[in-house]
């Protein structure tokens, strides 16, 4: 049951439990709550607030009408499964999809790394997505992770150097007016002082 729909709520397991799969996560109510299993162990989140719903709006926009004029992939918001493991199922607020990868994606959800995901942190989630997911995403093959730091108004972007770990983070601040780009979609640039300004 959910304590608090005001902070992340940890369902706590114990080290004699099994750990969750994916046919438990399949057994959670639909309650309006984020629910994921990372390491076997559920999360649960409350609905985001309005300046991350605004960001992750115009961000989807801005790569849609991206990926409108250079059709390399596919685009998705959440709430939308991915499936990365039996007992590591997440839901990220925006993933890309190349076409190189886009045999991930089924009728329900992606099974396996999009080559970018993008979280929007938030008081109840900014430890996990700092830190819990950052792990999964870089041992599983992410090429790419942008975490937008709404708090310092920066947008930090995490690249994969080949087949190896994630670079340290490159912060892309509103103050420099910096720009977010990418080589997975080659002529991207989002000003990021525009972008973070949207949900202000």
């Amino acid at each position: 049951m959910v304590q608090s729909v005001r902070e992340e709520t940890r369902v706590e397991t114990y080290h004699s439990a099994p750990k969750l799969t994916y046919a438990d996560y399949l057994q959670f109510p639909p309650d309006n709550l984020r629910h994921e299993v990372i390491g076997g162990e559920h999360f649960v989140t409350p609905s985001p607030v309005t300046r991350h719903q605004r960001i992750s709006r115009d961000l989807l926009f801005l790569l849609l009408q991206h990926l409108k004029e250079h059709p390399l992939g596919e685009v998705f918001v959440a709430p939308f499964d991915v499936l990365l493991s039996d007992s590591d199922i997440v839901v990220p607020d925006l993933l890309y999809v190349s076409h190189e990868r886009a045999r991930l994606v089924t009728s329900k959800n992606l099974q396996g790394p999009p080559d970018l995901v993008v979280e929007i942190l938030s008081p109840g989630t900014r430890n996990r997505d700092l830190h819990l997911k950052r792990d999964l995403y870089e041992r599983v093959g992410v090429t790419e992770y942008w975490l937008v730091d709404l708090d310092r108004d920066v947008v930090m972007v995490l690249r994969r150097r080949g087949e190896g770990r994630f670079d340290s983070p490159d912060e892309r601040s509103r103050a420099s007016h910096d720009v977010l780009d990418t080589p997975l979609l080659p002529g991207l640039a989002i000003a990021v002082d525009r972008l973070l300004a949207s949900g202000t």
